[in-house]
């Protein structure tokens, strides 16, 4: 395929992203440019039920087909029924698994535009009409603009939208947040993988150094798994003061988040979450890429890198470190909240009093 902008029709579009809330959150400020460039579009996003909690409702989503993969098997056969009566202009295929390409196949449109050979895993292009033209490694934010490129949808800055939007959001925002003498920080204790976690005993320790030397709130944050039920019993034995909101679900995350005057996080959706929120997060990463899939354009300066080695210019690349973790210490993260308080604590807790989103 050439470079050539490619032409598709854009009043009604599907998405197909299926993944988790990371992915969901990079694909909101597509969206909005196309809302923008298109107010009439009309676009229906193929998603799981988990991340499909975060976008329900949102004024720019028109509809969402589930995928819920635990269904197994029916599950395609579930979407492949929801897509059947409905035509499209364009797909956007931003998924490159074989599953995501099986969907892609469900949903009837003349162009159906995904990535490139070299990076259409799993021979997902196969399901697509149209390619994006291929590019040396970007985030993963980045690459999803390049289908905007391709269509000619200008965009500049992201938008995302996420956060409460109804009256009774806000309202228990205010409450979670009220019932607190200072202000709160977000921990996120567990990830999809055990190899992105940090360590409950240095979760302690940061809890300790936030509440009794900066006159903060540690939350938890996050799900119900075993092992961040694990992490949450060490935390709670050894920081009883800290408060755990654990199992919230995504929206009461996302509110959580807003209404914080800092947050801490590994590499999973909250982090990204957070981003997209403008709330200040010290991202701790080194078994993923910070280069792809790191803050994409906010609070550079709080995370910590253990992904590379000191010095180290380390290719833009799909590549996971096993064991890097371990090498964040909680100095590193008080260095970095340190940094919060130099560069964004005032301007954040003045944003918040605004919101009347103070503690008690």
């Amino acid at each position: 395929m050439s470079r050539a902008v490619v032409t598709a029709g854009l009043d009604r579009i599907c998405i197909v992203m299926m993944s988790a809330v990371g992915d969901a959150v990079h694909v909101m400020p597509i969206i909005h440019a196309l809302k923008a460039h298109h107010p009439r579009a009309h676009i229906t996003w193929v998603l799981q039920p988990g991340p499909a909690t975060l976008v329900r409702g949102h004024p720019l989503v028109d509809e969402i087909v589930l995928f819920d993969r635990a269904r197994g098997w029916r599950a395609f056969l579930d979407v492949r029924r929801a897509l059947a009566a409905r035509r499209f202009d364009l797909v956007l295929a931003l998924q490159v698994y074989f599953k995501a390409g099986v969907v892609t196949s469900f949903a009837h449109a003349p162009v159906k535009l995904g990535f490139d050979r070299a990076r259409a895993r799993d021979a997902n292009w196969l399901f697509t009409t149209h390619r994006i033209p291929p590019h040396t490694g970007q985030h993963v934010q980045a690459q999803y603009f390049e289908f905007l490129d391709a269509l000619g949808v200008p965009h500049g800055a992201p938008a995302w939208g996420l956060g409460p939007w109804n009256a009774e959001e806000r309202e228990w925002q205010r409450q979670f947040v009220a019932q607190f003498d200072r202000p709160i920080v977000p921990m996120v204790v567990g990830t999809s993988k055990p190899a992105k976690d940090w360590f409950a005993d240095r979760w302690v320790q940061v809890c300790h150094a936030l509440y009794h030397e900066h006159g903060l709130q540690p939350v938890l944050v996050g799900g119900r798994s075993e092992r961040e039920a694990a992490a949450e019993s060490v935390i709670l034995q050894g920081a009883p003061f800290a408060h755990s909101a654990l199992g919230s679900g995504l929206r009461r995350l996302a509110a959580i988040l807003d209404g914080a005057a800092l947050a801490i996080s590994p590499d999973t959706g909250p982090l990204h979450l957070a981003v997209a929120l403008r709330t200040p997060v010290i991202g701790l990463m080194g078994y993923t890429n910070p280069k792809r899939v790191g803050p994409y354009d906010f609070a550079h300066d709080l995370l910590i890198d253990a992904y590379g080695d000191p010095g180290e210019d380390y290719p833009l690349d799909m590549v996971y470190r096993e064991g890097r973790m371990a090498r964040i210490t909680v100095d590193d993260v008080m260095a970095k909240v340190a940094r919060w308080r130099e560069q964004y604590r005032a301007a954040r807790l003045e944003d918040l009093a605004a919101r009347d989103l103070r503690p008690s």
